[in-house]
């Protein structure tokens, strides 16, 4: 049969479309919820549908598909369930920005209207990020492809929102939640993005009420909040103020008088003037303290963070101070206040002062709390059982050191607020009896609407809906019919939303056809690993573990992969202001997407954060050529017989590659089931690039020019066995270009993908034949050296001496010494060294090895001195550094384990390199003119 022959080069542009979709046709990637075999199931975090893939989803999905593809290939019966996420801020704000370019808004569209846009909006880009997962290789079973908001995920939230309602794990109160007055909506703690910032601290005057000449002075960072002040906290055993305990002071600006009272887990008397003020309306801890002394809580702010009339006269707030503040944002308002104070002399002085500012994670606007109704969950009762699960081991967090985050995250965890004030998303199921709650209803009219846009809009679109704390819902799973208490038939429903991070929360289970008891979910259910960025383990995986040990009675998976962040070359975060984003589009549109998967594979360190630039891509796109260029090699030399003889009957060449491959077999699927895919990535490039290609390839050349010999017909074995294993183990990291090999390559079955992947073979295994190979590699890489050294070329024909002091690796040499004198290319003479001729030759040292080259009349040896002379400068400079790291203290902890040892010997070669190199510049020198 004719062998096909590859082209001159590798375009991954022609491959890669051709063969996803043949991956696809093929349904290679569906996975039968029937199937005997073992599952091995992910769910693939949600990207959000307003998503273009980013290098941190190359990351992600890449890994992803490193895993499902090795355990495919391993047999198992593999499910790696995409879909997307409806991400309801983000998705809310794109059609919003759309509707403002078309002179419009959602209020003027209605509820109804604009959510019937945004589901039109999914339908035309919402599917962007998906097909350019499918670019990135990502072998998911699309046919199973979900959305958080589909039918029935939808039955899934509504369920788990019913149960958790009636067991008392989801309730309604007005608490200070975290508000963003842009968005106009609540977040959740995690929601909030703190950023380090330089701000003022105001140092005010505050006088007793009984005695105007005594004042307090308290410190803060947001005087316009004062207005709403409700009293004054000192340390109940400060000597300083604890007598004045009882007392009240007068509140600046205003006409009331407040309180003094003692709290000593409000105050620390250490740390600044030791009085602090109580704003239980506009801050978390001053919202507790109200609580525990029964103070007020007194609103100033309105929901788009402006300084609200209506509660600055409730707070007996001076009329002149009203009229100069009022409708304006905090920020306009804050300087009017400072000169307020100063002109009345409450001000006793400003200074600068570094601060943490809350910011909303997704547009950036300043948090504000905000006293609000909202959905709650009671979280301690879900999170007992989720620390439990991972400190008996049940799931395993890997890196490791992530487990001490999570169980101090999740013993330390609050209640969390899953309401949200947008229209797109899971409308929560509660409804209120107007006839009930009449006077808990409160509807205005949306703020920068016509009157006659309002007017030509049903009642529930063109009003602005606040439903008080003291209203009661109905929890249900669909819409009642008639009041149980008024037998009305009047409803509202919540207007509110569930927090995204709700439905996310169910997807190992919901997306297998929870509450519904499928033959997937029995199947597929627990999943067996999640990977995931550190940057929602506790947004998401807590969630996840909580929501599913509470709906399904088991882990919703075993082992969590924590990956880390992609920054640029030196660290920095990628963003666009900053010009440093790398693309991976355009990456895989120059370099090829193996390229791109093989250099993040081989960057996921475990704890330490990938600082990823395009030269190290375009080295990998490097790697893919090499193994391109080697299957043309092998494919020239496959036309002849190929002979199958047991391995031990084999060449030393083959032998030592069967047994180097095995050893590569084992160490990479030793490396994937410990997530170490940086070592996998490396075991793989070392054997390929450097055993199979620089050596091997090298060694069978002579064996393969009579190719109707027996030894060309065994090499040709050799060849093709190795390299179609070789190619198999390379598939779950280069999909597409060892998927495009292997067709052509003569290859039993349809595809690479549904070919068994390797596993160590015991009688591969050659310790004569590896032994034979370092005795043999050590004399051609010193020989090497040593023609580096005299600036000889390579393939320059020379006699080479040499002599090992161990007759074994003697014994080896002489059994080689064709090999040998190939690769060195000379020829080999074996001998003692007194044998060696009396001429110049240069003499290279090697632990018991010496081996000698002539120094002939062309070598420049001043130049060869200046040759060796900036190498051990360059070995001196790179020792110094290695022996500074592995003496800090902080690198030692830090660094893997793996690392340690690498920098380890690589400091090992340098000081024998440094010797080898100082006794050839000592025999050179003797060897110039002029020298004895």
């Amino acid at each position: 049969m004719a062998i096909r022959q590859l082209e001159k080069t590798y375009e991954p542009q022609q491959v890669e479309e051709r063969w996803y979709r043949f991956w696809i046709e093929r349904g290679f990637f569906h996975a039968a919820a029937d199937s005997a075999k073992q599952p091995y199931t992910i769910v693939i975090p949600p990207p959000n549908v307003t998503g273009s893939l980013h290098v941190g989803h190359a990351l992600n999905n890449s890994l992803q598909d490193i895993l499902i593809r090795w355990r495919r290939m391993q047999g198992r019966n593999t499910l790696w369930m995409p879909g997307t996420d409806h991400a309801g801020i983000a998705t809310q704000n794109v059609v919003e920005r759309q509707l403002m370019a078309e002179g419009t808004s959602r209020e003027a569209l209605g509820r109804e209207a604009f959510i019937q846009r945004v589901w039109s909006w999914k339908a035309q880009s919402g599917g962007t990020i998906v097909q350019q997962l499918k670019r990135l290789g990502a072998s998911c079973d699309w046919e199973r492809l979900r959305f958080t908001m589909d039918d029935g995920l939808s039955l899934a939230v509504r369920e788990v929102f019913v149960r958790l309602h009636e067991e008392g794990l989801i309730y309604r109160g007005e608490r200070l939640i975290n508000w963003c007055p842009r968005c106009l909506t609540a977040l959740s703690d995690i929601e909030v993005e703190h950023e380090e910032t330089t701000g003022k601290l105001y140092h005010i005057y505050y006088a007793l009420a009984d005695d105007p000449q005594t004042k307090l002075t308290v410190a803060t960072t947001r005087p316009e909040t004062l207005l709403g002040d409700t009293a004054i906290a000192v340390h109940p055993d400060d000597p300083r103020y604890n007598r004045l305990i009882g007392k009240r002071v007068r509140l600046p600006l205003t006409q009331r008088t407040i309180p003094i009272v003692g709290d000593p887990i409000l105050v620390d008397r250490e740390f600044g003037t030791g009085a602090v003020k109580i704003t239980p309306a506009h801050d978390f801890n001053d919202f507790e303290a109200g609580e525990r002394h029964g103070l007020p809580c007194l609103s100033i702010l309105d929901h788009q963070a402006r300084l609200d009339p209506v509660g600055l006269r409730a707070a007996a707030v001076n009329q002149p101070v009203i009229e100069a503040v009022e409708l304006l944002r905090v920020n306009q308002a804050r300087p009017k206040i400072e000169a307020l104070l100063q002109e009345q002399g409450w001000l006793a002085k400003v200074e600068a002062h570094k601060m943490a500012l809350g910011k909303c994670y997704r547009c950036k606007t300043v948090i504000e709390p905000y006293l609000s109704p909202q959905w709650f969950v009671k979280i301690k009762p879900l999170a007992e059982p989720a620390i439990q699960a991972v400190e008996e081991g049940r799931i395993r967090l890997i890196p490791e050191a992530w487990t001490n985050n999570y169980l101090g995250w999740m013993r330390d965890i609050k209640d969390w607020c899953i309401s949200r004030q947008i229209w797109w998303g899971h409308q929560i199921p509660a409804w209120y009896c107007r006839s009930c709650n009449a006077e808990a209803i409160l509807e205005t009219a949306h703020e920068g609407m016509a009157t006659t846009e309002a007017q030509a809009l049903p009642r529930a679109s063109r009003k602005r809906v606040t439903i008080l704390s003291s209203a009661t819902p109905l929890v249900t799973r669909t819409a009642p019919t008639q009041c149980p208490a008024c037998r009305g038939n009047d409803f509202l429903q919540d207007p509110d939303v569930l927090d995204t991070w709700f439905s996310s929360a169910l997807w190992p289970f919901s997306t297998l056809g929870w509450p519904e008891q499928t033959p997937e979910l029995k199947t597929f259910y627990p999943t067996s690993t999640l990977v995931t960025g550190l940057d929602i383990l506790f947004f998401w995986v807590a969630r996840m573990i909580m929501m599913g040990l509470k709906f399904t009675g088991q882990v919703p998976f075993r082992d969590v992969y924590i990956h880390a962040l992609v920054r640029d070359a030196e660290g920095q975060k990628m963003s666009k202001s900053k010009g440093n984003v790398i693309d991976p589009l355009s990456v895989m549109d120059r370099y090829g997407t193996d390229a791109l998967r093989f250099t993040l594979a081989s960057m996921a360190s475990p704890g330490r954060d990938i600082k990823l630039a395009e030269e190290r891509i375009e080295g990998y796109r490097n790697f893919a050529n090499k193994i391109w260029n080697v299957a043309r090699f092998i494919l020239m030399h496959l036309d002849g017989p190929r002979t199958a003889t047991p391995l031990a009957d084999r060449s030393f060449p083959d032998r030592w590659i069967m047994s180097r491959l095995n050893h590569t077999i084992g160490a990479v699927n030793a490396s994937l089931e410990q997530y170490r895919f940086d070592q996998a990535a490396s075991q793989l490039y070392q054997f390929i690039w450097h055993e199979y290609c620089d050596w091997y390839v090298e060694l069978v050349k002579p064996s393969l020019h009579d190719k109707e010999s027996v030894a060309a017909s065994q090499t040709r074995h050799t060849l093709l066995e190795s390299f179609e294993t070789l190619l198999r183990l390379l598939h779950p990291f280069m999909p597409f270009l060892s998927e495009e090999i292997w067709q052509t390559i003569p290859h039993e079955g349809e595809s690479i993908v549904t070919q068994r992947y390797p596993a160590p073979t015991q009688n591969w295994d050659s310790k004569e034949a590896e032994a034979a190979f370092a005795a043999m590699g050590q004399f051609v890489t010193t020989v090497r050296t040593g023609r580096a050294l005299l600036n000889y070329q390579p393939g320059k024909p020379m006699p080479l001496y040499g002599f090992n002091k161990d007759s074994q690796a003697m014994a080896q040499l002489q059994m080689l010494h064709p090999h040998i004198g190939h690769l060195g290319r000379g020829t080999v003479h074996l001998l003692p060294q007194q044998a060696w001729p009396a001429t110049q030759i240069l003499r290279l040292a090697v632990e018991g090895l010496t081996v000698g080259l002539p120094v002939e009349g062309d070598v420049d040896l001043q130049k060869a001195l200046d040759r060796i002379r900036k190498q051990r400068d360059e070995g001196k400079q790179e020792a110094k550094r290695l022996e500074g790291k592995l003496g800090n203290a902080e690198f030692a902890a830090k660094a893997p384990p793996e690392v340690v040892t690498e920098h380890e010997e690589r400091l090992r070669l340098l000081r024998h390199e440094e010797a080898l190199l100082l006794d050839s510049e000592q025999q050179l020198r003797a060897m110039m003119p002029g020298k004895d």
